[in-house]
């Protein structure tokens, strides 16, 4: 699985009973990379994961991933447009994350972009997690069961799932793989509270994540 060195622990939030991604973006930071890493490409994974519906007039960075790495996002849809856009941002910043391992730096423009005050600063031990090990990472990683709440116009919460069983931790040097044994800490639950900007962008201001929590487990 891949953990990313050390954000699993938990985090808190500040929405209302919600559970959501990892602490800005490191829910086990250290443990994802000693467990499995996954992403995709920006670009695949937020589009086919996460529509770009929502506010298109904001000039949005490009994330790109690598060939072998695949974020996968289900329940994309929920018939309502507001919430569609909710779930396309916070696919958005699990990307944005991800990006950031990938380029191998937190100095990226979709980071900032999707992620605002303790959602934004929670990720920054996540993506130091995989870097200060030389890791990066590889394969699946499937996210689901995700449900939103609209708080209010600008204020919203999603909860959701991830799998991390196909995802492994990956030297940037040599590109050698850990194949590392599954368990239940590939299963992470997350909690996220976001805001709606100016633009009309939902940015993750806040996150909480929990490994091996038995609402995700198969």
């Amino acid at each position: 699985m891949r953990a990313p060195i050390a954000l699993v622990a938990v985090c808190v939030t500040t929405s209302t009973a919600l559970l959501l991604t990892a602490c800005g973006g490191g829910s086990d930071s250290a443990d994802k990379i000693q467990q499995s890493p996954s992403g995709s490409p920006s670009t695949s994974a937020a589009a086919s994961a996460s529509p770009s519906t929502s506010s298109a007039a904001a000039d949005r960075p490009t994330i790109t991933f690598p060939s072998d790495a695949h974020d996968v996002f289900e329940d994309q849809s929920t018939g309502d447009a507001a919430k569609d856009a909710i779930l396309a941002d916070n696919a958005h910043w699990v990307e944005a994350m991800d990006d950031a391992v990938f380029q191998g730096t937190t100095k990226t423009k979709a980071l900032p972009f999707y992620g605002v005050g303790l959602g934004y600063q929670k990720a920054l031990p996540y993506i130091r997690g995989f870097l200060d090990k030389g890791k990066s990472w590889t394969g699946t990683v499937l996210f689901f069961d995700r449900k939103v709440t609209l708080l209010s116009s600008n204020d919203a919460a999603v909860i959701y799932c991830s799998d991390e069983s196909k995802a492994f931790p990956k030297d940037r040097k040599t590109g050698e793989v850990e194949h590392t044994a599954g368990s239940s800490l590939d299963y992470v639950l997350y909690n996220t509270d976001l805001k709606k900007n100016a633009q009309g962008v939902w940015q993750t201001d806040n996150v909480t994540s929990y490994r091996g929590d038995k609402q995700c487990q198969p």
